[in-house]
């Protein structure tokens, strides 16, 4: 291919075009002006969201990549608008979630100067990300961005940070596209150790009681038929991370549930009882392992993990397993014996029954009273056939949310689970509707979590994006408030809420809505809600102190769950 002398910033267009992006989010400013310029010339290619706050960008571009399994791509200016992505760089690290952020930054000859803007971007995103690099001259645009875009994507995915200085974004450069596939010292898919895999499987094989753990990591790797496979040959019961409910179907008659500290009562107790535990692409959040000087401390432990920094990080265990869960789950399937667990799997069902007698039937079929969250959820659910995309700020929104929707399909659930981000969703559900525009995309929040980004119902507004916001709203700050009500004698210091009128929010900005209080409108109000093209925001007024449950207290063991507060 010829090269062509262009400038930085047009080289950073053809090289984004030469990475099949097809959707940006982003805010300009001065220091990246010469890039919005060229983006001027390549709308029809690249398309622009602009978004209302670069914190939107950055969930919006993560919302994406968790949406479509692609690279999301922000962009936005130096000094306050970089800083401003650093919440959503952050998280983006803490849950693996691929997204290449491209900042503005001041002129290389201005650096360290505090000039007008100017943030040492790289230094500040360097334990975030991980990589982050400094873009000085317009030949290195090429390289980096290819660089970038290998190393967010490979492995286990992740943010990169590109911080591009305004003279390399008007310096003129002879561009030739490049794409990475290998960079020295780096080892993105580590080799399958054979003793390794060997060892694995005669503990699989002798496994009386054998349990897996079903991280996001299968749904980053695509290995959802492996692991289905696996399941089913050895007649394994799964329990489910948050951030892998949707790797397998919700109704699977091997999936027992969601682990951790608002997790389903019988994986969290059976997670101390087997005697062979299988981890497959989760990284042992405390939120999972609760007390982890009881954690499982009967069984072998096996760890599937593509990260080699994950193994015996947290939990000790006896045969790591590193590679793409996509190639060792197959591996495994091939060499372990066909076998059934029949009175192990049974095991489960006491448990199972308890939590519903106690907990769950009072949650989605109460009798009298206010809404219950997840009353409201499985309503949802259930009116989309479980098809949908459910995307969750944080609190109790989130915990409800992921606890009482049904999962079919993969790449279901968006949700900030490692750095616990407020006012996440709103901006990531409008990301997922690019990612995924032919699905449902309902995004749950509550009235805490929506103020914190409710800005973006201007993006919302311009882009006409489909999403189906569902306010649950208790007028408190309702997950703080629970542990205000369980551990601190129930003192609500600074978690009720002063609410505005958000039907009158959404009629600003255009958005068709309707809240809902009593019981005998939900169905109504949620087949409005389906049956109107593009945005709509549907509030419940639910009960105020309603509680999260089971509930794992702090500092306890996975199997002292709490069934009453």
């Amino acid at each position: 291919m010829n090269k062509q002398n262009i400038t930085g910033a047009e080289a950073l267009m053809r090289a984004l075009e030469h990475h099949n992006v097809k959707n940006i989010f982003g805010y300009p400013g001065g220091t990246i002006m010469p890039v919005f310029d060229a983006l001027y010339d390549h709308k029809d290619k690249l398309n622009h969201i602009l978004v209302r706050h670069e914190q939107g960008a950055a969930h919006a571009a993560q919302g994406y990549a968790r949406a479509s399994g692609e690279v999301g791509v922000c962009l936005v200016t130096s000094g306050p608008g970089a800083t401003n992505t650093i919440t959503g760089i952050a998280d983006a690290m803490m849950d693996s979630t691929p997204m290449v952020v491209i900042a503005g930054q001041v002129a290389t000859s201005f650096l360290g100067t505090d000039f007008f803007q100017e943030v040492d971007l790289v230094g500040v995103t360097q334990p975030i990300s991980k990589w982050s690099y400094q873009i000085r001259s317009a030949e290195d645009v090429a390289w980096a961005v290819a660089r970038a875009f290998y190393i967010a994507k490979s492995g286990r995915p992740g943010p990169v940070v590109l911080d591009f200085a305004k003279n390399a974004q008007v310096e003129k450069v002879d561009y030739e596209p490049m794409l990475l596939d290998y960079i020295r010292s780096y080892d993105p898919d580590p080799t399958i150790d054979d003793a390794q895999l060997q060892a694995a499987v005669q503990l699989i094989n002798t496994a009386e009681k054998p349990f897996v753990l079903v991280g996001q990591g299968v749904e980053l790797g695509n290995a959802q038929k492996e692991l289905a496979a696996f399941l089913e040959k050895a007649d394994i019961p799964c329990g489910c991370t948050m951030l892998g409910l949707s790797a397998i179907p919700t109704d699977h008659s091997l999936n027992k549930g969601m682990l951790g500290m608002h997790g389903n009562l019988a994986p969290n107790i059976k997670t101390n009882q087997c005697d062979v535990l299988i981890a497959v692409g989760m990284r042992f959040s405390d939120r999972v392992t609760g007390k982890l000087s009881t954690y499982a401390k009967q069984a072998k432990i096996i760890h599937l993990d593509i990260d080699p920094s994950e193994i015996d990080k947290n939990v000790k265990v006896d045969v790591p397993l590193l590679g793409n869960c996509k190639k060792t789950l197959a591996q495994l399937t091939e060499l372990i014996n066909p076998k059934k667990n029949t009175e192990w799997l049974n095991s489960f069902e006491e448990y199972a029954k308890r939590e519903y007698e106690r907990v769950i039937e009072k949650e989605i079929h109460p009798k009298e009273g206010p809404l219950n969250m997840g009353e409201v959820v499985r309503a949802v659910s259930e009116a989309t056939h479980n098809e949908s995309v459910l995307v969750t700020d944080v609190g109790q929104n989130q915990l409800m949310a992921a606890r009482y929707f049904k999962y079919t399909k993969n790449r279901s659930i968006i949700t900030s689970g490692g750095a616990g981000t407020m006012g996440f969703s709103l901006p990531a559900a409008i990301g997922a509707t690019f990612g995924a525009p032919n699905r449902t995309i309902c995004s749950f929040m509550g009235d805490g979590g929506l103020q914190m980004n409710i800005q973006e119902l201007g993006t919302v507004m311009e882009q006409k994006a489909p999403v189906k916001i569902i306010l649950l709203n208790n007028n408190f700050l309702g997950n703080v408030r629970q542990w205000q009500a369980m551990f601190f004698d129930r003192r609500y210091s600074f978690t009720p809420m002063m609410n505005p009128d958000y039907m009158k929010i959404a009629e600003a900005y255009g958005i068709p809505s309707r809240r809902v209080k009593k019981r005998e409108d939900l169905q109504d109000a949620i087949r409005e809600m389906l049956e109107t093209d593009g945005p709509f925001l549907l509030e419940a007024l639910v009960v105020e102190e309603g509680n999260v449950l089971p509930m794992c207290p702090p500092g306890g063991s996975v199997n002292e769950m709490l069934l009453d507060c």
